[in-house]
């Protein structure tokens, strides 16, 4: 489409508004430390080792943005020419392995931070997904990806159906395509700006929290007859 090249890039300088590459960079930290948290403490719930520790830490942080460089062509991928996007997960490890009943104790306060990362990440990634020439579509689906991908990596790693398949989880998937979804709105409509993008971030958050809150559920099959009880 005559045009589309400009537009992409008008509403790349756009997002790129929205935050300082310092701020944007301490943004995308502060994420994957919570997430390498939760990763961390499942692998100690699990009885893993300190090695098992580091790896669910690390694969929780940064499959879902892996996974998105990985399709769109973005080699190397952020996390091996960022040290720090590396190293942020091992402090997250380090402080569960020693610390893991304190961290515990605190789990309502990180699941906040994980909800605000959930935002962040559909956000930034939709837009990268985007920029690198995908569609709509499948940019909204790479920006679920990136929000979710490393919680369904960890999952399968440690033997469990991913949280986001089960039914007696609260919806977390769910609130990340909305902002996905909203983004990509944006972008169809030249709406892309500061304002949206941050829109679309709290959205995702806000959802998440109040699945959180109120136990929102996404429905089963309809006239659902299985006799089949959910492990806890």
């Amino acid at each position: 489409m005559k045009g589309g090249g400009s537009l992409l890039r008008h509403n790349v300088r756009v997002l790129q508004q929205l935050f300082t590459p310092s701020v944007q960079h301490a943004l995308d930290l502060i994420g994957i430390f919570v997430f390498a948290i939760s990763g961390a403490l499942l692998a100690v719930r699990k009885n893993f080792d300190v090695f098992g520790i580091a790896v669910l830490a690390e694969v929780t942080a940064l499959g879902g943005g892996l996974f998105r460089d990985l399709v769109i062509g973005a080699v190397p991928p952020a996390a091996f020419t960022d040290l720090g996007y590396f190293i942020t997960p091992l402090f997250a490890a380090l402080l569960v392995f020693f610390l893991h009943p304190e961290v515990e104790r605190i789990q309502n306060g990180v699941n906040v931070f994980d909800a605000a990362g959930l935002g962040l990440f559909c956000v930034t990634g939709t837009t990268k997904a985007y920029e690198y020439g995908l569609g709509l579509t499948a940019s909204a689906a790479l920006g679920l990806a990136t929000a979710v991908g490393g919680g369904v990596l960890r999952d399968v790693l440690a033997n469990e159906v991913p949280s986001l398949l089960r039914w007696d989880r609260d919806l977390y998937a769910v609130p990340a395509m909305v902002g996905a979804c909203l983004v990509v709105l944006c972008i169809r409509y030249d709406a892309l700006n500061p304002f949206t993008s941050a829109f679309a971030a709290a959205v995702a958050f806000a959802l998440r929290l109040l699945a959180m809150r109120y136990h929102w559920r996404a429905p089963r099959a309809w006239n659902r007859r299985s006799a089949a009880v959910e492990e806890g």
